[in-house]
């Protein structure tokens, strides 16, 4: 590294010495791993726009209905009442990223973070469409305001509000559910003025992010650039400069043809700031691993190819760890990595495990607020109840009705005979249960009872029963 860059860590890359913002131009990205990030980006960009309009047995494949408390993973539904299972989901989230981030660093940043594949892919290649590479954006920034200038400019602003609005609709969907944004979209924005406000603000957000912030997300507001500073060591693969080969003992120096580089002391690095020039946070790759770096691999095609211009190896930027470039050693599954995984496996099998448990039925069964027993003819005493059935699949559960199994009684609903439950609703009504006093030996008794559909059995649970503390 060099020493008169020592005060990289103490200032962000993209905010001047007056504590302005300095506006990146990246050069358009080349090469071999840009390609691959292209195919990966795609296809995640597709998965993004298609998952809250695909449906398997009826269930939107992702959504996350923060309002309804409606979430679906998968096609899996969870309601409120499988909270837990949704908080699972999530620490095995976080986990895989942790253990990912431990071993690769910022790989799910630069590949599959959707802030960096709509700035890079979508919003950023639109831009060198119409404002042209690194050197072109310069010279039209600094140019002043004529024909062509608010032409370009116009013209740009205009295809990413669209595309911010496009964007917008998706992430309604992800939160309302594809089915009612569409019947939005044919009912007219007049229908439904409080969602389409929502709609635009939205959409302001996206285009403030995609068209000014930018990289600021990466740098300042998102959390896991300060989380990956925790998480990696020395054994971390990242995107890194091979200090040792680039440096030498002398230094990195400018190319000379015909200059023996050895000789002289310096390293194969030639100073043509390449790496910067394409760097989208517009950080030094040869200061070593910095918050600022996303691991976007531009930096990694950019070097390679300058290597080959020169006629030197390539891989003087690579994925690679400090213990690989220091000591040569190769990447192992380290205790920490094990642990990890470990965690993983273990949290992923209780998940697992409890999806097959989760009945398709939840039963609530609780006593009617305020309501004390009643005591009827022949030493019957009677509660009342109220009861809440949610119907967690998208078929309808047909010819319900209840059984009282842990006790002599009877279960009667105030509705007449047995009801269905449309899928994925709830139904709510009031009972009675009515025990012989033979059969209760508390003032306080705890009750089984049975929910069956037809003659099948989906659901059991418990409540409590009041009875006269004469009968304990």
């Amino acid at each position: 590294m060099s020493q008169d860059q020592d005060n990289f860590r103490d200032t962000i890359g993209t905010i001047n010495e007056e504590g302005k913002r300095a506006w990146v131009f990246p050069k358009k990205p080349s090469g071999k791993l840009y390609e691959y990030r292209k195919y990966v980006s795609y296809f995640l960009l597709v998965f993004l726009f298609a998952a809250p309009f695909v449906k398997i047995n009826g269930n939107q494949f992702l959504m996350f209905n923060v309002l309804e408390r409606r979430f679906n993973i998968f096609g899996f539904p969870f309601w409120p009442q499988d909270f837990h299972l949704f908080v699972i989901s999530m620490i095995i989230g976080v986990i895989f990223i942790a253990l990912f981030t431990v071993a690769f660093g910022r790989i799910f940043c630069g590949w599959m973070c959707p802030q960096t594949i709509f700035m890079e892919m979508v919003f950023r290649r639109i831009e060198y469409w119409i404002d042209g590479d690194r050197g072109a954006q310069i010279k039209l920034e600094r140019q002043e305001w004529n024909a062509e200038k608010i032409r370009k400019r116009v013209l740009k602003w205009i295809i990413f509000f669209i595309i911010s609005f496009l964007i917008a609709n998706v992430f309604l969907a992800y939160l309302i559910g594809s089915d009612r944004l569409i019947q939005y979209v044919y009912d007219g924005p007049l229908a439904h003025v409080s969602t389409m406000v929502s709609l635009l603000i939205f959409t302001a957000v996206f285009y403030f992010v995609f068209a000014w912030f930018r990289e600021q997300v990466c740098i300042i507001a998102c959390p896991y650039g300060r989380m990956q500073s925790v998480l990696l060591d020395n054994k971390s693969i990242v995107v890194a400069y091979d200090h040792k080969r680039g440096e030498a003992e002398n230094g990195r120096k400018k190319w000379r043809k015909n200059e023996d580089r050895e000789a002289l002391g310096h390293g194969d690095c030639i100073d043509c700031f390449q790496c910067v020039n394409v760097c989208p946070t517009g950080i030094d790759i040869r200061n070593g691993t910095q918050l600022e770096c996303v691991n976007c691999t531009a930096c990694i095609d950019e070097c390679d190819t300058i290597m080959e211009k020169v006629d030197l190896p390539k891989g003087l930027i690579r994925y690679a760890s400090e213990d690989e470039i220091v000591k040569k050693e190769k990447f192992t599954f380290s205790p920490r990595l094990k642990g990890y995984t470990a965690v993983l496996v273990i949290l992923t099998g209780v998940l697992i495990g409890m999806l097959f448990l989760r009945n398709d039925l939840d039963a609530t069964i609780l006593r009617l607020p305020g309501q004390l027993y009643e005591h009827k003819e022949g030493n019957i005493i009677s509660n009342v109840y109220t009861f809440k059935l949610v119907n967690k699949t998208s078929t309808d559960i047909n010819n319900i009705h209840f059984a009282l199994v842990s006790h002599k009684g009877t279960i009667k609903l105030v509705r007449e005979g047995d009801f269905n439950v449309k899928g994925q609703q709830l139904a709510e009504g009031t009972l009675f249960i009515e025990i012989n006093n033979a059969a209760i030996k508390s003032d306080k008794e705890k009750i089984k009872i049975e929910i069956y559909s037809g003659d099948t059995l989906i659901e059991t649970t418990t409540t409590a029963f009041l009875a006269p503390r004469s009968y304990r």
